[in-house]
């Protein structure tokens, strides 16, 4: 997936509201917004990419119903991040008690709320330092545990708040530790 980056703020700044606005009446593209303002056009994926995530995906969804923990969310969900950025992760889920606090409006725009769980999918396009940068702002922002995949590397970053980011070469399985009570993450399917 290629990302562009186009910094506006020599010419505006853009609201919430604004950003939401610029995002609904182009429903084509698909926008992020760092916490330092940058506009991030986003391209789809391609089908090696898109195939692993909706695996992923579903073995989480297949945990969550079980659990009945939280909510989960695609790569087409924005969060509004407490930090200032408004992002897409490639997978999210939010504890349900959080997302119960927010308004029906909140939940129906861009959530204003940080997930508890990230996972980033690198894509054979993608630029590592970008990634780590979101990464990085996810944590920032009050998310509790990242995981970014390096398929192509069978690599791992897995980030944790307030811990230095850990690096796992080739692992069998990731573990949703407390953040996802018993989940487990086989990466057979994702290498």
């Amino acid at each position: 997936m290629t990302a562009y980056t186009v910094d506006l703020s020599s010419v505006t700044s853009m609201t919430a509201e604004q950003f939401f606005m610029l995002c609904r009446t182009n429903p084509d593209v698909k926008f992020e917004r760092s916490a330092a303002g940058e506009l991030i056009i986003m391209s789809p994926t391609g089908g090696e990419t898109g195939n692993r995530n909706f695996e992923i995906g579903a073995d989480f969804a297949i945990w969550n119903r079980k659990a009945k923990l939280g909510k989960l969310f695609d790569s087409s969900t924005c969060f509004q991040l407490p930090g200032g950025g408004d992002r897409s992760p490639d997978l999210s889920w939010v504890r349900q008690d959080r997302w119960d606090a927010l308004t029906p409006e909140q939940r129906e725009k861009f959530p204003p709320i940080a997930p508890d769980f990230v996972l980033e999918l690198m894509s054979p396009s993608d630029r590592l330092k970008p990634i780590q940068a979101k990464m990085q702002e996810y944590m920032d922002s009050g998310v509790r545990l990242g995981w970014l995949l390096k398929r192509k590397q069978r690599r791992v970053e897995v980030y944790r708040q307030g811990k230095p980011v850990e690096v796992l070469e080739n692992p069998e399985k990731l573990l949703g530790e407390d953040v996802l009570s018993e989940f487990e993450l086989s990466l057979a399917d994702v290498w």
